[in-house]
């Protein structure tokens, strides 16, 4: 399956990947999974949001144990971020039907659409469509770098965009969602467990700062006569580090744009994009709300006006106390000593869903801690042994 997988959407220059929603190499993924599913038996099923689905039983039965996550990538990432999660749950199957496992309960495989928000700025798209997290409005609106709206994509790509929207009823038949993911960072490589399990998900949000000021040449203008917007767009990010050290949580500018973007001009316009995570939401607050102040102190300084805009945000994601224990209670029976569980900063369909169904995660270890990289890596040892830790909670959930 990984040697399947393992070419699309990979970029040549780079070794990354560039798996993004609703384009050829999405397309190769989707198709991908349904042979998956198709070859194991397995009913595919599309629902209205984009979202692919291999259904083991009838799910009209509800209480439906899911795993899964999904295949698209952020600009150049890693092999492990989402696939793992994917190969691991069908991997994971095959080892219950190699136990000869009996299932009491419907299973399913999910591949949620667009997670990553490469394309349309938005992060886990599919999966907040289905809980009504994203209006259809607000879907609707969304674009990309060129103009494109997501339903334009959608239709492009030979999918029907005017059912976009909630699907409570889907939701309804789920009775625990369990999502297998490749560690970001490195707790696992610290303590020497190959699989940990997730207690929660900082909250986190993805702010955007206007710069504006005054397009002027390079060469000619006198540095007391500019009104530069790159210097306090520069100051700001600044800002951002030493606000995120202080509190001991993160914040980064990883994207920007720039107008007129001319090697020999002053920019008229510095946009940048900030995101931002922490424990918990006073010390988020406290982060965001420090590098705003620090925008604007500079913005005035330097005579640049400035507009802040959230774009998006996820509270923190507490996963069901229950479900996490069970987790707990079925991989410590196998294990020398208990399974870690630890938090993490990076979002998720799981966190996601936690609002609607009950969710738990399966953390497998990276070495480096290195993600959304081509750098991003997991030993296939590590793998293995989260297929079957995934496996076992399978076992322990559907077969009961």
């Amino acid at each position: 399956m990984w040697r399947d997988l393992a070419p699309i959407g990979r970029d040549a220059g780079s070794r990354g990947y560039r798996r993004y929603a609703w384009t050829g190499a999405d397309a190769d993924c989707r198709a991908w999974f349904r042979a998956q599913a198709e070859s194991r038996g397995l009913t595919h099923e599309l629902d209205r949001n984009g979202n692919q689905w291999a259904w083991l039983g009838d799910p009209a039965a509800g209480d439906a144990v899911v795993t899964g996550s999904h295949l698209d990538s952020v600009p150049d990432g890693g092999a492990f971020d989402g696939p793992l999660g994917v190969v691991s749950a069908f991997a994971a199957l095959d080892e219950l039907r190699a136990r000869g496992a009996r299932l009491t309960r419907p299973l399913a495989i999910v591949n949620f659409g667009d997670e990553e928000g490469a394309r349309f700025g938005l992060a886990c798209v599919g999966s907040r469509l289905t809980a009504g997290q994203l209006t259809i409005e607000a879907a609707h609106k969304l674009r990309d770098g060129d103009g494109v709206t997501l339903p334009q994509a959608m239709e492009a790509a030979g999918y029907d965009p005017s059912a976009i929207g909630p699907d409570p009823e889907r939701l309804a038949r789920i009775g625990a969602f369990v999502e297998l993911h490749v560690e970001q960072g490195r707790a696992l490589d610290l303590t020497g467990d190959p699989v940990g399990i997730a207690s929660a998900i900082w909250p986190h949000g993805r702010w955007r700062f206007d710069f504006r000021g005054e397009a002027n040449h390079a060469g000619t203008t006198r540095l007391a006569d500019r009104r530069d917007p790159m210097l306090t767009y520069a100051e700001t990010v600044l800002a951002a580090r030493r606000e995120a050290e202080l509190a001991g949580a993160v914040a980064t500018f990883g994207k920007i744009s720039v107008e007129p973007n001319g090697v020999n001009a002053i920019p008229s316009l510095v946009r940048g994009w900030l995101d931002s995570r922490a424990a918990d939401q006073a010390t988020l607050d406290t982060v965001v709300t420090g590098v705003e102040k620090a925008a604007r102190e500079y913005a005035e300084r330097h005579g640049i006006d400035l507009d802040v805009v959230r774009e998006s945000f996820t509270p923190v994601v507490e996963f069901e106390d229950a479900l996490r224990d069970e987790l707990g209670t079925i991989l410590g029976g196998a294990a020398e000593r208990p399974v870690p569980v630890l938090g993490t900063g990076a979002g998720h369909d799981a966190g996601i869903l936690s609002a609607s169904i009950p969710t738990a995660m399966l953390f497998v270890r990276n070495p480096t801690g290195v993600s959304h990289s081509p750098a991003e890596y997991a030993a296939e040892d590590d793998c293995l042994a989260g297929v079957a830790a995934l496996a076992d909670v399978l076992e322990g959930l559907a077969c009961r």
